[in-house]
């Protein structure tokens, strides 16, 4: 484990949320790493259950306490799960209109992804809205691609643009992000997928970084937005990662999906051989996994919510953003 760099995960699919929020903190500077967090709205057919709504209540209370610490913010990419949008949502994202966003960005150095070359349609819009809502509290906005920033003796890189999992991904593109200091390398390294995309994964391993935060392929996809083809080389790919990388906190897509961890033995035992670990952010600070999306179907039938739960189901999804739940 790194001993110069702090490394606190604070909201992620082993939290119950959909999200790789970090806070990362050197004697030179205090990092909030993609501060967005969010819930699916629909899965099995059901709304997030209460035992959600309470996880993402509390990731954002985290997100919140480490902003205030935080002297810089990044941006990945603009997924609301991992930039806060400035507008009410009370179903997915957890926001009340202007505040919520306006309490993580206000003052904050802010690296983000260029929000107008190489991003897709979906994501260039919402970054023209975060530069004219959230964006005009900040104190300073800069575009991170590619670019290498330093802080004292401490350096936060960022990679050029890599595919939002497969190359030419209709998703589009993310920054992947190095924080180094005192010989040490920590790597953020959100929504590549496992990496799909073989230039990614060289890539994660070019920078060999003794601690890597990854996104893992959305397995929970195979065989409808996933073809089984491309879920194999990803899985592929996490085993030459993990072979490389000394320990991997092992996060988001893969996580939603119930079967994870026998589906990734391969991974995990090519992570032992080579006296590595892989831990979820949830294990990584000593917390216990709670898998909540995946395990949807299962709380609603041995945790059935209360009736005025009930009756907010029934509102159709645009009120639900609107109503907030009683949990």
């Amino acid at each position: 484990m790194l001993r110069h760099i702090r490394v606190v995960p604070l909201a992620a699919e082993s939290f119950g949320v959909r999200s790789m929020c970090t806070y990362v903190e050197t004697s030179d500077i205090k990092v909030l790493l993609d501060g967005g967090v969010s819930l699916c709205p629909i899965r099995y057919g059901l709304p997030p259950h209460p035992q959600e709504f309470r996880a993402i209540i509390e990731a954002r209370r985290k997100i919140a306490e480490a902003s205030e610490k935080a002297e810089l913010v990044t941006i990945s990419h603009y997924h609301h799960d991992h930039v806060t949008p400035s507008f009410e949502d009370w179903l997915c994202n957890w926001t009340k209109a202007d505040d919520t966003a306006r309490q993580i960005y206000e003052g904050k150095h802010v690296l983000a992804k260029n929000p107008r070359e190489q991003i897709n349609y979906s994501q260039r819009e919402r970054g023209w809205l975060f530069q004219r809502t959230s964006g005009r509290y900040v104190s300073k906005f800069e575009v991170a691609d590619g670019k290498t920033f330093a802080f004292g003796s401490t350096k936060i890189r960022f990679s050029e643009p890599v595919p939002h999992g497969l190359e030419n991904s209709e998703l589009g593109w993310v920054l992947m992000t190095t924080v180094e200091f005192q010989g040490e390398r920590f790597l953020f390294a959100p929504d590549i997928q496992g990496p799909m995309s073989t230039l990614t994964l060289e890539m994660v391993i070019h920078e060999k970084p003794q601690l890597l935060m990854i996104g893992g392929p959305p397995l929970y996809l195979t065989g409808f937005k996933v073809s089984e083809e491309h879920a194999q080389n990803a899985l592929s790919s996490l085993k030459r990662i993990v072979e490389a990388v000394p320990d991997v906190i092992l996060e988001h897509h893969l996580l939603r999906d119930e079967n994870w961890r026998e589906k990734t033995t391969d991974v995990f035992y090519s992570a032992y051989k080579s006296g590595h670990t892989i831990q979820t952010a949830a294990e990584f600070v000593g917390a216990q996994n709670a898998f909540l999306e995946a395990e949807r179907k299962k709380l609603f039938k041995e945790h059935p919510p209360p009736k005025d739960f009930e009756a907010w189901m029934r509102l159709n999804e645009e009120n639900k953003k609107h109503v907030r739940p009683p949990v």
